[in-house]
């Protein structure tokens, strides 16, 4: 099992971080305390993955707008969520918008509809994106270490219990 995560890990964190992944980092973290992922890697991977994928989306929203509001159109609650959450802290938004959930994806779709200036959104969808990967990534790793030493007569089935663990609550965060 070392090997497929060694081998594909880094591609799965990629591949789940462009749209977010919170989950995926945090589970790239704990395999990097354990010596499976390497934790800069993990850091770096993540934080460009969610870069691109926010840009993507920002240029998405920028270039086709009937699109980018037809894909949004369902989601009429959070787009008024993310236009207050811009009125009222501004940039700052782009900062922390990747610790929402529900809202996280929209935010770069809804900004990119309006005339903010996308330089300007990169470097904060850049920072952003930094601090997000330090914060989970680091949190996730050093919480890791903690979790599986005191786990240790369960080398073998640790990180399964942990991924199922990860999932269950974050089902009925969602559900909630």
């Amino acid at each position: 099992m070392e090997s497929f995560i060694h081998d594909w890990g880094y591609i799965a964190l990629f591949l789940y971080s462009f749209g977010g992944g919170m989950l995926g980092l945090a589970i790239a973290g704990v395999f990097a305390s354990s010596g499976e992922l390497n934790i800069y890697t993990v850091l770096v991977v993540a934080a460009i993955a969610n870069i691109v994928g926010d840009q993507f989306l920002f240029t998405i929203a920028r270039n086709n707008k009937d699109y980018a509001k037809d894909m949004m159109k369902k989601h009429k609650r959070k787009i008024a969520l993310a236009h207050l959450m811009m009125r009222k802290y501004g940039s700052t938004t782009i900062l922390f918008q990747k610790y929402i959930y529900g809202i996280k994806t929209l935010i770069p779709l809804t900004i990119g509809l309006t005339k903010f200036d996308m330089k300007k959104f990169f470097v904060f969808n850049a920072i952003g994106a930094i601090i997000w990967s330090l914060v989970v990534g680091l949190s996730a790793f050093y919480l890791g270490e903690i979790f599986l030493s005191s786990v240790e007569e369960f080398k073998t089935y640790g990180i399964v219990f942990l991924i199922f663990l990860i999932f269950t609550i974050t089902y009925f965060i969602n559900k909630y």
